[in-house]
Formats: C-alpha cells, structure tokens, sequence
C-alpha cells in the first residue's frame, strides 16, 4: 500500500513519462498537441485518460451541468458513430447520463483495459500501448468531426 503522497508521486511520473512518449506526435492536423490534456475546444467535453490500481480507461466525456444539452451532444456523437468506430477501430461503451467519481452525471464513450495497475511499473508499456492509438485516432476523429458540434462553443 503506498501513502497517498507516494501515490501521488507514481501517478505523476507516469503521466510526465507518457507526455514525454507522445511529445513527438504531432496531431492529425501536423501540429504540436498536449496529448494528456486534450482540448476539443467545447467547454464540458473532453477527451480522457484516466488509470487507477484495477484498470485503465480512456473516452469521451459529457459534463455538461445541463442534462438537456448533454444529451443533445450525446446524441451528435450518436449521428458519428460509425465514423467514430471506424476511425477507432473497435466499438466503444456508450453511457447516457451515467455518474462519474465525484458523483456528477455525465455522458462518457469510452473503453477500457481490466487488470492492469498504474502502481506497477511493469504494467507502464502496455498502458501507454492502449492510450497511444486510441488519443491519435480521437484526434484524427476530432479534426474532421467537430464541426458538426460547432453550434455547442
């Protein structure tokens, strides 16, 4: 068990070693990206790379504070949802209005990766091999995509 400054540490350094990893991809337009804290440039929709001591995850998230408009934005993603699986590569969970860690409602597309813990090192390669395809192929989602969700800036 690791004190929760320790595990504050281990997080941190594996975030700054898979920002370090992805520095030199550029996005799907040609440039220079921060991949960890992706914008989309709509406020409460982010794209999202979380990982615990059980699992990893990775997804779009939906916090709009107004359900209605989280679900009208959820629903545009529905209208791309072969382009968003095809881009992917794989289907995706889709979750309409489900709860988040602090207890929010939010809408979230998302995968995730079971048994595999940040607080292993030896599990560091295989997280960074299930985040770094599935952040560029959002990406190159996204470049084409979200003019179809202009009317939500």
């Amino acid at each position: 068990m690791y004190s929760k400054d320790q595990a504050s540490q281990i997080k941190q350094a594996f975030w700054t070693a898979y920002g370090q990893y992805m520095a030199l991809q550029p996005s799907a337009e040609g440039l220079r990206i921060n991949w960890i804290n992706y914008k989309t440039g709509i406020k409460h929709l982010a794209f999202k790379m979380q990982v615990d001591k059980k699992s990893a995850w990775i997804g779009i998230e939906i916090s709009n504070p107004d359900l209605t408009i989280q679900q009208l934005l959820f629903e545009q993603f529905e209208e791309y949802k072969k382009i968003l699986s095809g881009t992917l590569g794989e289907e995706w969970i889709w979750e309409l209005h489900s709860t988040d860690e602090y207890g929010k409602i939010v809408c979230k597309i998302y995968t995730v990766l079971p048994d595999i813990s940040i607080f292993n090192k030896e599990d560091w390669p295989q997280l960074i091999s299930f985040f770094k395809p599935r952040i560029i192929a959002l990406d190159e989602f996204w470049s084409d995509a979200r003019y179809g969700f202009e009317l939500f800036k």
